[in-house]
Formats: structure tokens, C-alpha cells, sequence
């Protein structure tokens, strides 16, 4: 995360890319891209998934020809994709945050804009899904209603237009490359929020980099504040994971000195797309011990450089023996900051036990105690698997 560069004047519109900022787009484009490479004798790769970020979606079907090797024009491409992703645009799940800020702004009467390179029509009917977004803003402009789609700068202007008011008033955040550059030169302020992992270096141009629409601080742009944070926590929407309990690397333990626990993403691939890294806390439930306390982490882990993304919950509980074989259920239900790099080893340990603290604090006030006795966490994965939808593995070590 980079902070925000210092500011000549206040802000007071807000410009909002759709596509991978407000709406997980991604999961969609794999869902429908996957099974059509398979039939056209191809396999997705996901590495390359980032190549179409930020693109309009003629450019994006020519990387894709061109990525694959397919034998068809763009044009033709197109033909046959689009009734595939028009059946799907209901099924795009909001990101992190996403619902939370487009609420804060309306309900603070800050004018707010929708700019995509997506066409209009796809975008009016991407967020006819989500109940209180069309009338949330104040304008909305798509890839088909300017000359050039990001990075020109001409879908942030048409947007700026339509709000009456100036580029420099407004603030644009954007996931991609090319809308960065878009909302630069525009001459706007622009918050990063890359939507392509340990690629954060590349938005340098960015006022300022975050991780997820959930860091978002509207007070450093002179904008009404979120009001939502309690004791160092914002409360989330719980979600729920379980598994049983098995022997993995060890290494929370022989490298950190706290017993850790590692869910593996090849298990959790639609729980790990929907939530955003960073740190959050919980309730843990072991099928014959009982509910504890829980923190945890997700995401790559910058200090150790992991390739894949994690799920490593901490139960802070002195347990003094393994339970390899239990059954272990997890309700997140609160968030406490952004995955972060550390410059040492102690660094990154004294933070571990500084987000315990306030998670083991937070855990006792009403709005996360309650989810204690949420049934989830005492039934059987056997018994029930409805909230979840995924049976996993756990490492207790």
C-alpha cells in the first residue's frame, strides 16, 4: 500500500471503474472462457487472466485469440462469447467493500460516477443485480459512448461532464493499469486498487495504492469519513469455511512460535476470489473441544513471498497438544487491516500478536460475540455443508 499524495483542494465527486473495482468480474470470465477453450481442444490459464485487465472488450477477445492460438476473427469471437457472458452478469458477486462504499457516498450526498470500458448496455445490466446501484449514480458512462476507451483519458472526462463539474474535483478509483492512466490523464485523482496480485510497484502514477475497497479513507480527500470502525475492526458480512484437521509444513510454528493453521487454496478457489487479503478474526469451532477465539490471515504472505494465496487461521487458545483428524469450522466476522509487508522477521511477529490482541478484545463487544453461538460452528460438516459448500483441509501446525 502506498499512502495518499498531499492534495492542492477538496474532492467532491467520486468517478468508479466496475469491472474488477466494484464487481468480481474474473470469476465470470474463467466460468465462460474456461469450458469454451476446452471445447476449441485449448486450457485456461489463469497467469494469463491479467493480460485482459482493464481492456475493452474487443481488445480483450484479440489477446485471447492471439494468447490461445484460435482460429477465428475477433468479430466472430465475440459473436459467439457475448450471449455466454450476457447469461452470467447476474452471477458477478460484488468485491469487498464494494456495496459499503457506494452506501457511504450516496447516503453523504457525494456525486458519484460509473466509467467502464465495458459497453453501456452490459454495465446497466451488471448492476440491475445489485439493488441500490443504478440509483446510486449521478452518471454513467461506457466504452461505447466515447472514441477511445481507457487508457485515454475521455470516458473519466465524459463522466466529469455529466456530473457538471470540473476533473480536478473529482477522485477516480480504478483496479487497472490502463484506467489509472485514464484517470491521470484526465487529470483527476486516482486511488489504485490493483485488482492483479504483487503487481502493486506498477501503479506508482496512483495518488495512492490500496489493497481493497475496505482500506478506502475518504477523510484523506476531504470526503465524510466511514463511520463503521469499532476498536480497530470494521464488522463484515460472516462467512464460513470448514475442514478436517491434518499435518502440514509446520512453519507458524518452527518460524513464527504460533501454531497457525493453513487452509490450501486448490480447495478454497471460490472462497480465496470472493475475499480480498488481508487480516480478519473470528469464531473457531472443533468438533470435540469446543469454540474459541480465532485471528487470521489471507493472502500471499509478502514476508515469506508464498506463490499462492492462504487462508492461516490462529486460535488463540493454548491448547498444549495437535488435534490432527478433528473437525475444524470457522465464522469470520470482522476485519482489522490490509496484508502488509514486514522489514524483519520480529516486525512481522509483534504485528501477529498485535492483531490477536485486537481481535481477543474485539470478540467480546455484541456485534462479533454474538456469532459465537452460531450453529454453524457446532454442527457436522458431515450434517450440513449448505453454508459453506466446500469440505477442506487444515493444518493445525
Amino acid at each position: 500500500m502506498a499512502a495518499p499524495k498531499p492534495i492542492t483542494r477538496l474532492i467532491s465527486h467520486v468517478i468508479l471503474d466496475l469491472d474488477g473495482t466494484l464487481l468480481n468480474t474474473d470469476c465470470v470470465v474463467s466460468q465462460v472462457l474456461k469450458p469454451f477453450l476446452v471445447k476449441n481442444g485449448k486450457k485456461w490459464d489463469s497467469k494469463k487472466a491479467h493480460k485482459l485487465v482493464g481492456k475493452t472488450p474487443y481488445e480483450a477477445a484479440a489477446v485471447v485469440l492471439e494468447d490461445y492460438g484460435l482460429p477465428y476473427s475477433t468479430e466472430e469471437f465475440l459473436s459467439m462469447l457475448t450471449p455466454m457472458f450476457n447469461e452470467q452478469w447476474c452471477n458477478i458477486k460484488a468485491l469487498p467493500g464494494a456495496n459499503r462504499l457506494i452506501k457511504h457516498l450516496k447516503s453523504n450526498g457525494v456525486p458519484a460516477a460509473l466509467a467502464s470500458n465495458s459497453p453501456r448496455s452490459n454495465i446497466e445490466a451488471k448492476i440491475s443485480c445489485h439493488q441500490g446501484w443504478k440509483e446510486s449514480f449521478s452518471a454513467i458512462v461506457g466504452g461505447d459512448e466515447v472514441e477511445k476507451g481507457k487508457p485515454s483519458p475521455d470516458i473519466f472526462l465524459k463522466a466529469a461532464k455529466r456530473m457538471n463539474t470540473n476533473p480536478p474535483n473529482c477522485l477516480v478509483i480504478e483496479d487497472s493499469l490502463p484506467g489509472v492512466m485514464a484517470g491521470k490523464a484526465a487529470g483527476m485523482h486516482v486511488i489504485a486498487v490493483p485488482s492483479v496480485p504483487k503487481r502493486t510497484a506498477e501503479f506508482s502514477s496512483a495518488d495512492e495504492v490500496i489493497n481493497s475497497l475496505l482500506d478506502v479513507k475518504p477523510e484523506n480527500w476531504g470526503l465524510p469519513p466511514f463511520g463503521d470502525w469499532i476498536d480497530d475492526t470494521l464488522p463484515i458480512e460472516p462467512w464460513f469455511i470448514g475442514g478436517p484437521v491434518i499435518k502440514g509444513f509446520g512453519r507458524g510454528s518452527k518460524v513464527l512460535g504460533i501454531p497457525t493453521a493453513n487452509l490450501p487454496a486448490e480447495n478454497f478457489s471460490d472462497i480465496l476470489s470472493e475475499h480480498t487479503s488481508g487480516v480478519y478474526f473470528g469464531w473457531a469451532g472443533l468438533s470435540t473441544r469446543g469454540i474459541y477465539k480465532m485471528v487470521m490471515s489471507i493472502g500471499w504472505n509478502p514476508y515469506f513471498d508464498n506463490t499462492e494465496k492462504t487462508i492461516e487461521p490462529w486460535l488463540l487458545h493454548d491448547f498444549g497438544e495437535d488435534f490432527y483428524g478433528e473437525e475444524l469450522r470457522l465464522v469470520i466476522v470482522g476485519y482489522i487491516r490490509p496484508e502488509a509487508n514486514f522489514p524483519s522477521l520480529e516486525s512481522l511477529i509483534e504485528r501477529i500478536h498485535e492483531d490477536a490482541r485486537i481481535a481477543e478484545k474485539a470478540l467480546d463487544l455484541p456485534v462479533y460475540a454474538k456469532y459465537k453461538d452460531s450453529q454453524y460452528l457446532r454442527n457436522s460438516l458431515k450434517d450440513d455443508n449448505s453454508a459453506t459448500g466446500n469440505q477442506s483441509v487444515v493444518d493445525s501446525k
